[in-house]
């Protein structure tokens, strides 16, 4: 079995799998990660540990940082801390409708990239010189999505929880408002919006178990309960359950899926009920 270690360049930011390699780090290390500017500084927030899964393609920790690591570490940081507040005044200077939102830093290159956020099509031409001259660097911008400005920035989501955008999901999988329909949510976009301002990614992630439910079980189809006989008229997908309203009384009543299931009722049909009749039978 592979092993597998969890590392983040921020705190509670997104999460990076890598292979320890010949390292043992313990949570709070910080270690050295591979990219394509060298290798940078990275926080060790899952130890190394074996997974049942055969993982292919990690990029494999090359060690432990030391006290020069941290320091060039540490530059980076105040390097990048220096671009917000002389990025904002230019801004507010020239009248830009633009929003920081992030910045990157390659000491190597000694080149900033920075993230914004505008509600159109900024011309940023003479910002980026000005800038440059200020910084004495080399400065890209480079303006990004309500989805990647939420990533960039971090936060909580509704849930109470760190956004998943920041910190595991790697791409946006598009969510339609289809999905909130199948799930029974309101279909108010301030209810189901996450914090981008657009609908939530986790919509994404339940919708193929509503869709196996209700295609299992679907709306309008004649079922047999244990209180009798009914058609299906509601689901409550969370709680294994669906709402039938009998054919004798006219009542609802809430049924566990797997008395009202077609396998079972299937199977029921093949060999009979528990009481030696036939399922089939009226």
């Amino acid at each position: 079995m592979p092993m597998m270690m969890a590392v983040s360049f921020e705190r509670y930011g997104r999460l990076h799998y890598l292979d320890p390699g010949a390292t043992s780090p313990r949570v709070g290390d910080k270690v050295l990660v591979p990219t394509d500017e060298g290798p940078e500084v990275a926080e060790c927030v899952w130890a190394p540990q074996w997974v049942s899964e055969e993982v292919d393609g990690l990029p494999v920790c090359e060690g432990i940082a030391t006290e020069d690591d941290l320091a060039r570490d540490e530059y980076v940081r105040r390097r990048r801390a220096e671009v917000r507040p002389v990025a904002k005044r230019l801004i507010r200077a020239r009248g830009l409708r633009m929003k920081i939102v992030g910045v990157d830093y390659v000491a190597a290159r000694n080149a900033f990239t920075v993230y914004f956020s505008a509600p159109s099509r900024v011309d940023f031409r003479a910002l980026v010189r000005e800038l440059s001259r200020t910084l004495e660097a080399r400065v890209r911008l480079r303006q990004v999505a309500a989805r990647d400005e939420a990533r960039l920035q971090g936060g909580i989501g509704p849930c109470g929880r760190d956004l998943c955008c920041a910190t595991f999901l790697k791409d946006f999988e598009p969510v339609t408002m289809r999905m909130a329909k199948d799930q029974g949510l309101p279909a108010n976009p301030m209810r189901i919006s996450g914090a981008c301002g657009k609908l939530m990614c986790c919509l994404k992630y339940e919708h193929p178990l509503y869709q196996e439910f209700k295609a299992d079980v679907p709306a309008g189809g004649r079922v047999r309960t244990p209180d009798g006989d009914g058609v299906v008229v509601g689901h409550n997908v969370p709680a294994e359950k669906v709402v039938v309203r009998l054919s004798a009384s006219g009542r609802r009543c809430a049924c566990d899926r797997s008395d009202v299931c077609g396998p079972r009722q299937a199977y029921e049909g093949s060999h009979g009920g528990d009481d030696g009749t036939e399922s089939g039978s009226a």
